[in-house]
């Protein structure tokens, strides 16, 4: 098969196998004015890999608030528990899938393993060390920021408890979005986000999930995907 030059908007046009929409409207958290976040799996044709110059890991657009990863890309990240591409594959709102994208969703369990623990409390933790040393400087608090930060945490340790990523956490939509709008004293805020963080050590011990993710599952349907495309 001889491929061409393509652009990178051409390769999420034509070559998207997985598009979903996340953010607030995943998370059952959306009000008026959000946004529709949409992140998307694109799988570049093998022989685009045959040149020096390799296909993108990722491109933004061409929506606003659009961004997708290349297939192999998307893997590694997902492998490596990184929360916010795990958050696609559980994803309520799928927008497209392809036959292809019906394959990765069939093994999205093969990602997970209890590093989520340490890549979920870590990445929460520092964003709220980010917030305290704002306050410390007077700066005014970025209340979306930290219930995201809540919500995390909260998606994490279901998924740590019991083996699945939580994304819709619409039942506490009144406390967290009471959090956005500032009505929540940072006491109360840092108990919560305490008791959640301990919460997530307390579970990591007796998760069900692996110590490591399935990588040669991952990997046969990489490997899958890019003969397929041979034909494309």
């Amino acid at each position: 098969m001889n491929v061409g030059p393509l652009e990178p908007l051409e390769l999420v046009r034509d070559h998207t196998i997985l598009s979903v929409v996340t953010g607030s409207r995943a998370y059952g958290l959306a009000t008026d004015d959000s946004d529709v976040d949409r992140r998307g799996v694109y799988a570049a044709p093998a022989p685009l890999f045959w040149r020096f110059a390799k296909p993108p890991t990722h491109v933004d657009g061409p929506l606003p608030e659009q961004f997708s990863w290349e297939l192999e890309r998307f893997c590694e990240l997902a492998l490596a528990a990184n929360p916010t591409v795990l958050e696609c594959l559980w994803s309520p709102l799928v927008e497209k899938v392809t036959p292809a994208g019906e394959e990765l969703l069939a093994v999205r369990s093969a990602f997970l393993s209890r590093h989520a623990h340490r890549t979920f409390v870590h990445y929460a933790e520092a964003q709220f060390r980010k917030h305290e040393n704002d306050l410390r400087k007077g700066r005014a608090p970025r209340w979306k920021h930290i219930m995201h930060m809540l919500r995390l945490l909260v998606g994490g340790l279901h998924l740590v408890r019991h083996g699945e990523l939580r994304v819709d956490v619409g039942d506490l939509r009144e406390r967290l979005l009471a959090v956005r709008r500032g009505e929540v004293a940072w006491a109360e805020i840092e108990r919560w986000r305490a008791s959640l963080s301990a919460d997530l050590d307390e579970a990591a011990g007796r998760s069900p999930l692996p110590a490591e993710p399935d990588r040669a599952t991952v990997e046969g349907l990489l490997a899958s995907v890019r003969r397929r495309s041979i034909d494309w």
